[in-house]
């Protein structure tokens, strides 16, 4: 026959668990949530702060990137204008030594050598 050792393990286990109190889960809902929230809306107003922050840290940064980037293209106009007068003066030099060989060479024409 069968025994008590035959019985399925699972058997009466349904029967053994309370019924559930609709309002005592939605009482202990509402004091779980009430536990919480506060500290979740803190955290919530904390983060939109946080992230307001950081969207005004990254304008400033983008500010000042953007003067770092004109300065350095002044740099470069500056070392343009540099080179600029470096290469006038030695056109200017050239020009010099090209009117002393033109009087030379005119100065040697006037005296009879034919150049």
């Amino acid at each position: 026959g069968v025994g008590p050792s035959d019985a399925s393990p699972d058997e009466g286990v349904v029967e053994d668990l309370p019924l559930v109190d609709e309002k005592a889960v939605e009482q202990l809902t509402e004091g779980l949530i009430s536990h919480y929230l506060p500290d979740l809306q803190r955290s919530k107003s904390a983060l939109q702060e946080l992230t307001q922050n950081q969207v005004v840290l990254l304008d400033t940064l983008e500010q000042e990137i953007s003067k770092f980037k004109e300065c350095n293209s002044i740099i470069d106009i500056d070392a343009l204008f540099s080179e600029a007068k470096h290469y006038h003066n030695k056109l200017v030099n050239i020009r010099n030594e090209m009117m002393i060989l033109h009087e030379k060479t005119s100065k040697l024409k006037v005296s009879g050598i034919n150049i």
